[in-house]
C-alpha cells in the first residue's frame, strides 16, 4: 500500500472488487446469504512502532474506513493465525492509513462449518459525530424492516 496514494488506492479498488467477484466465489459456509467481496483491503508495513500491520480498507462506493476496520482487523488476523503467525493468546496491533489504531486479540480457536477459524476481540475508541432520531409507525406494513432476496 505504500506504492500508492489515498486517490490511487480509491481509483483501483472498484475494478479490484469487480474482478475478484467475477473469479473467485466467496460465500460464508454456514449463511449462503452471505456472499461476495464487498470490502478491500490493501495492506502494508506499519507506521507506528506499537503496530503489527498497517491497512486501507475500502468500502461502498468510493470510500476509506478511517479505522483499521474491525471486520478487515479480524480477517487479517484469521489470515495470520492460518498461516502460523498468530496463535491463540496472541495480541495484534492494526494501523489505518490515517493512524488509527486497534488492539485485537486471537481469543480461541474454533471452527465455522468444516473450516478453522479464530475468535478475534477488538478494541478501539469512538467519538460521537451526530444523532439520530428515528420514528417507527406501527401502521407502516415494513416498520421493522424488510429484506428482498
Amino acid at each position: 500500500m505504500e506504492a500508492f496514494s489515498a486517490a490511487e488506492l480509491l481509483a483501483m479498488s472498484p475494478g479490484l472488487r469487480e474482478a475478484c467477484n467475477r473469479v473467485v466465489e466467496c460465500v460464508h459456509p454456514d449463511d449462503p446469504s452471505i456472499a461476495g467481496v464487498s470490502h478491500v483491503m490493501w495492506t502494508g508495513a506499519p507506521q507506528d512502532a506499537s503496530a503489527h500491520g498497517r491497512n486501507a480498507v475500502f468500502y461502498g462506493s468510493g470510500a476509506l474506513d478511517r479505522s483499521p476496520c474491525g471486520t478487515g482487523s479480524s480477517a487479517r488476523m484469521a489470515q495470520w493465525a492460518a498461516t502460523g503467525k498468530l496463535a491463540p493468546g496472541d495480541e495484534f496491533v492494526h494501523e489505518s492509513i490515517i493512524g488509527s489504531l486497534f488492539r485485537c486479540r486471537v481469543e480461541s480457536a474454533t471452527k465455522v462449518g468444516n473450516h478453522d477459524a479464530i475468535v478475534p476481540s477488538i478494541e478501539g475508541w469512538a467519538r460521537v459525530t451526530g444523532l439520530n432520531t428515528i420514528f417507527v409507525d406501527e401502521a407502516d406494513p415494513f416498520a421493522h424492516g424488510f429484506q428482498v432476496t
